[in-house]
């Protein structure tokens, strides 16, 4: 009786100290859940780890410690834990569900630590539970981006420069000739105080003279007047002119304290400021169109200082994080503020805009098939407004890290980029990249794809990404021919056609290997009988003519298609035809109808224009009728969806 007495006693303490110790662990994962909550995600990790070492783990806990990880840069401890956690190692009772975006930050990390296979099996997954996110249909349409960023890799040379810190130095810019950036240093005049999502110092901006042997002088604080010290400053950027200057800044009080949300965050914000006679800069004044709810940060201005584009998070986003843009009036006024769209926002995060001088559109971005972490990307960024394909700049801009922050003068093929790569000097530094000269030549073969006979004085017009005409040439009586040199790294396409023949368009990325660049092309015999009430667009298994949003113009890529119509009308000269234009259904009806009335007059034009007589062709606008896909009035699609119905049609009304 004594005796199980004492193992009643005993056995009691042991359930009392397992107790204890799960309650004390407990204790501590909700003092680590509040740090997380806060944004100190440095000390949050400090109590995740040391719980884990205490062999007290759960899914939470391992959500919470990757993402800590995660938002802070560090992708590969953050693998570490979002492996775990995929691994099923911490079961919870019932097993909780891991929700669909760690997969896809699992995803970015496995490309990390280089497994890009895994990486590639892991986004499958993700693509079975988000089908409609923009960030599955961009990996469904690029299965093979690691063959076209191999491809467009290797145009620059790259080297970490003196002024890097042990901390983070990151977003550079230029302003005459000092090098202007953001740095979480530790100076004489920073603060004490220590921003706890990274356990650094508050960023301030600073400014360094770049010689003339490419070196640099002292860095100092740019302006004294516009350091607050215990706020966050960074990503300035400048007029032409050098006197007006846009930067990031954490909301902040008139006395310079940071101001909370009611999240008790401190949210960014853009400011600008003037440079004044005496060369200091004047206060710092809000943009009108910052919220206290949401963050806006990163300026970028057009060459011409007439749009300001930025990042921000604000409701209407398509994914965690858009760049958005405004027009900048003489007045000093702002003008309507809009979203650039999906052709380069995704569900993921886009961030660090920058236009350069020659109208290049650059951006970061974890949403699109790339490295790893954010890759930096480029788009022609068009006269009005609208943007081109968009392309990966590859290895070495690119990493499996974070790459951001990108700056480059054109005119030199130098400039800077931020990272934080392996063998840098603290958590983000600065990298000066200088561009490779690499041009070439694209040759081959134009061929008959049945017999193997050659083509002879076969027509092949190079283009650009934009489909602007770089060089036309004919091939030779042994079917061969060759182009102009063209840049590396770019894409291109050669349309090519021949007497008797289907007309064929290639597609080639030059990659920086030094030789020519052989494409081969092989030609189909036209076999076509075309009747009365024929489209010639799918007779002839053309590209649609599309239109862009509210617009009746001809695109450059439209007349390429138009070109075969109007050579199919010379080979058949008593053909008419009627031109059917559509709209989307975005819009009034009415004004839909009378648009597409628009278009279809613009089509019939330019056929005309291009040699076949009015009489022979007739046109009429459909407005919104006869959608061909889902996109009616009401329904959610995206721009590319509602493009599809701003088409037309080429109807053979007499043959």
């Amino acid at each position: 009786m004594k005796k199980n007495i004492i193992n009643i006693i005993f056995t009691s303490c042991i359930l009392l100290f397992f107790g204890l110790q799960s309650y004390a662990q407990r204790t501590k994962e909700k003092k680590a859940d509040n740090e997380f909550d806060q944004y100190a995600y440095v000390d949050a990790i400090k109590i995740y780890e040391k719980i884990a070492q205490n062999g007290y783990m759960n899914t939470s806990i391992l959500k919470k410690l990757a993402d800590a990880y995660y938002f802070n840069g560090k992708l590969e401890q953050a693998h570490n834990w979002y492996k775990e956690l995929f691994e099923g190692k911490y079961e919870d009772k019932g097993k909780q569900l891991i929700e669909s975006e760690y997969y896809y930050r699992y995803a970015q990390t496995l490309k990390t630590v280089g497994n890009y296979e895994k990486s590639d099996a892991v986004m499958e997954e993700f693509a079975a539970l988000e089908k409609w996110d923009s960030r599955v249909k961009i990996f469904e349409s690029n299965r093979d981006y690691l063959k076209e960023i191999e491809a467009v890799s290797d145009r620059y040379e790259i080297r970490s420069i003196s002024i890097n810190s042990e901390y983070s130095d990151f977003g550079a810019a230029i302003l005459d000739d000092q090098l202007i950036f953001t740095s979480a240093r530790k100076t004489r005049n920073s603060s004490n105080q220590i921003h706890s999502w990274t356990n650094e110092n508050f960023t301030s901006l600073y400014s360094t003279k770049i010689n003339m042997n490419g070196s640099f002088g002292d860095v100092k604080l740019f302006s004294p007047q516009l350091d607050s010290k215990v706020i966050n400053e960074s990503t300035a950027v400048f007029t032409q002119d050098g006197n007006t200057m846009y930067f990031t800044r954490n909301n902040a009080s008139e006395k310079g304290k940071k101001r909370f949300n009611k999240e008790n965050a401190s949210l960014l914000k853009i400011y600008k400021s003037i440079k004044q006679d005496n060369g200091s800069w004047s206060k710092a004044e809000e943009l009108p169109f910052n919220s206290d709810n949401y963050n806006t940060a990163h300026p970028a201005l057009t060459p011409d200082d007439k749009w300001l584009y930025f990042v921000s998070d604000r409701e209407g986003s398509y994914g965690q994080s858009d760049i958005y843009r405004v027009p900048l009036y003489a007045t000093g006024t702002y003008g309507k503020l809009e979203n650039v769209g999906d052709k380069i926002n995704t569900s993921g995060r886009e961030t660090f805009p920058f236009i350069s001088k020659e109208g290049y559109f650059y951006f970061s971005s974890d949403g699109r098939p790339g490295l790893g972490g954010l890759d930096v990307y480029r788009a022609k960024l068009n006269v009005d407004g609208s943007f081109g394909e968009v392309v990966n700049l590859g290895s070495p801009i690119n990493s499996a890290y974070d790459d951001f922050g990108f700056y480059i003068d054109p005119l030199i093929g130098k400039g800077f980029i931020s990272s934080n790569r392996p063998g840098g000097t603290g958590s983000d530094d600065i990298y000066f990249f200088a561009e490779k000269i690499c041009k070439k030549n694209i040759q081959g073969v134009v061929f008959d794809k049945d017999t193997h006979k050659i083509i002879s004085k076969a027509e092949i017009v190079l283009y650009d990404s934009s489909y602007r005409v770089l060089d036309t040439v004919i091939s030779d009586e042994q079917g061969k021919y060759t182009t102009e040199e063209v840049n590396c790294g770019l894409k291109y396409r050669l349309k090519t056609s021949a007497e008797n023949y289907n007309t064929v368009e290639n597609t080639v990325v030059l990659n920086h290997i030094p030789s020519v660049e052989e494409v081969n092309i092989g030609l189909e015999k036209t076999e076509r009988e075309i009747k009365v009430k024929d489209d010639l667009f799918k007779k002839l298994q053309l590209n649609p003519i599309h239109f862009d949003f509210d617009k009746s113009l001809i695109r450059p890529d439209a007349e390429i298609e138009l070109i075969q119509i109007v050579e199919v009308m010379k080979q058949y000269p008593e053909m008419k035809i009627e031109v059917k234009s559509y709209t989307d259904s975005r819009g009034d009806e009415n004004y839909n109808m009378k648009l597409s009335q628009q278009r279809a007059a613009s089509t019939a034009d330019w056929i005309i224009a291009n040699g076949i007589d009015s009489s022979r062709v007739h046109y009429r606008g459909y407005g919104e009728t006869n959608l061909i896909n889902k996109c009616a009035k009401g329904v959610k699609c995206s721009n590319k969806e509602h493009e599809q119905n701003r088409r037309s049609e080429f109807i053979v009304s007499e043959l």
